[in-house]
């Protein structure tokens, strides 16, 4: 019979969760939906001095916004948590013990200041760095009168010599390593607290992790993790090191370079759904040529065997163009939700109005097929509220000229003598003033779009006549010829 999959992302909560982060909780996600298996959170907050308070809600903030709902873990409880490395001490002494007793591990009362003189005369040799394995064959005696004296140490991993460590990776293929270049690496610190590596293989062990898909950052991890597996007897799980992702420049991402949190891309006008797509296609494609595809599709779709070991760049442009694909088809209500309270911030629309206001879902409905981002739609819609006192500089030079002046004029003319303010209507107009007055059509609308909303972009001009009413329209072109005057 199959092992069961049981999958986990173990974040730690050093600070928001990047994109980085979201890609690897994501995959895990993906492989889990697909196979029916476990998605389980895992916090791993062993490093207490690199704490940062409020991180555990940013992440659980951050997963549940992007849709991914872990089966097991913090704040949903399971049958084997606790779910919190620092709840789990007990725990991780007892194996260390364990270990201590079989001789694989030892332990290392070197002080800080004597590690940080190995390694500097190291590095004056150019030698690797490394532990010089000092305390590792001490006597029980030696080791009792350390003890006696209350010399405070660490438990370190006894790596055997001579070894060829070798393991299956699921992206990668065969990788091996020679136990020589590894170091005696600590697993339990002065204050008692496990190392990542120490709690890492001890929790997946007891919560039956059948597969560790994770960034390729941890492949040098991975031969000291086997070697501890085999010390314990225990069975390691399938490894998927995913691969690293770059900033457009090509470079080693960074928060400078575009790993940004979650949550900044929530602030930045992103819908979940497209973050979620997008992430998905860093380091792995369906095979055909889709790339706009719903959660379904890429649980349903996805395989391990099509995740590339290859870099991904971490393109922007591209997520605000698949972002714009799923704000079309955004429902009004959900991004009514989002832009309302910031038009009321503004005081654009009073504090009372209605996310049900004709006029305001006409708004959404007219943007959103343009839009990229939330943030367009909350941040550059003020000239449906707002007479333009400024207009566009560049455009103004080319639309703003003693014959658009005129033709301006005879517009408003026009306009004033309709009844019938409706987009068709107003074409219509258009298409009479032209042949009239012998320009193009160019001519006539570039202008017109200005002085409405004094800018030289947005939706199709007679929708937004008709959206403004004719009152607004003919005060805003007044308004616009005075300007040029």
């Amino acid at each position: 019979m199959d092992k069961k999959i049981r999958v986990r992302f173990a974040p730690s909560p050093t600070g928001y969760l990047h994109v980085g982060g979201a890609r690897s909780a994501l995959f895990n996600y993906l492989f889990a939906k697909k196979t029916g298996g476990t998605f389980i959170l895992r916090i791993e907050d062993t490093d207490q001095n690199r704490f940062v308070e409020n991180a555990c809600k940013e992440i659980y903030d951050s997963l549940k916004w992007m849709g991914l709902d872990w089966d097991e873990g913090p704040e949903m409880g399971g049958s084997f948590g606790p779910y919190v490395q620092s709840e789990r001490l007990d725990i991780y002494k007892k194996y260390a013990q364990e270990l201590l007793d079989k001789g694989h591990a030892y332990r290392c009362f070197c002080t800080p200041e004597r590690i940080a003189a190995v390694r500097e005369a190291q590095e004056k040799a150019k030698q690797p760095a490394g532990y010089d394995k000092s305390c590792r064959n001490l006597s029980k005696e030696q080791i009792q009168e350390n003890l006696d004296k209350g010399m405070p140490y660490v438990i370190r991993f006894r790596i055997p010599a001579g070894r060829v460590v070798a393991f299956n990776d699921r992206i990668r293929g065969n990788i091996e390593y020679s136990s020589d270049i590894l170091d005696d690496l600590v697993l339990i610190k002065t204050d008692g607290f496990p190392t990542y590596h120490m709690a890492n293989v001890v929790d997946d062990h007891l919560m039956e992790i059948s597969h560790v898909l994770r960034g390729d950052e941890w492949i040098a991890s991975t031969p000291r993790h086997v070697l501890i597996y085999e010390a314990f007897g225990w069975e390691p799980p399938e490894f998927a090191h995913l691969p690293v992702i770059l900033s457009p420049d090509g470079g080693k991402l960074s928060k400078r370079k575009g790993a940004a949190s979650v949550m900044d891309y929530k602030r930045g006008g992103f819908l979940p759904d497209a973050l979620f797509n997008f992430l998905a296609f860093l380091g792995w494609s369906p095979g055909d040529d889709r790339e706009k595809m719903p959660k379904a599709e890429l649980i349903d779709a996805f395989s391990l065997d099509q995740v590339s070991p290859k870099a991904s760049v971490l393109d922007e442009k591209k997520l605000e163009w698949m972002n714009g694909l799923y704000m079309a088809e955004c429902s009004t209500d959900v991004i009514m939700n989002e832009v309302l309270p910031v038009w009321i911030e503004k005081g654009w629309v009073n504090a009372t109005a209605s996310s049900s206001d004709p006029r305001l879902v006409s708004i959404v409905d007219i943007m959103k097929i343009r839009a990229k981002r939330l943030t367009d739609l909350a941040d550059n819609t003020f000239y449906f509220f707002v007479d333009p006192v400024e207009y566009e500089e560049k455009a103004v030079r080319k639309n703003f000229t003693p014959a658009s002046k005129v033709l301006l004029e005879t517009i408003h003319r026009e306009l004033t003598a309709v009844n019938d303010f409706s987009h068709e209507s107003l074409e219509a107009l258009y298409r009479t003033i032209a042949e009239k007055t012998g320009v193009s059509s160019g001519q006539l609308i570039h202008p017109t779009r200005l002085s409405i909303s004094g800018v030289s972009f947005g939706p199709g001009l007679f929708e937004l006549m008709e959206l403004f009413g004719k009152e607004t329209v003919l005060r805003r072109i007044e308004n616009a010829i005075k300007k040029i005057a």
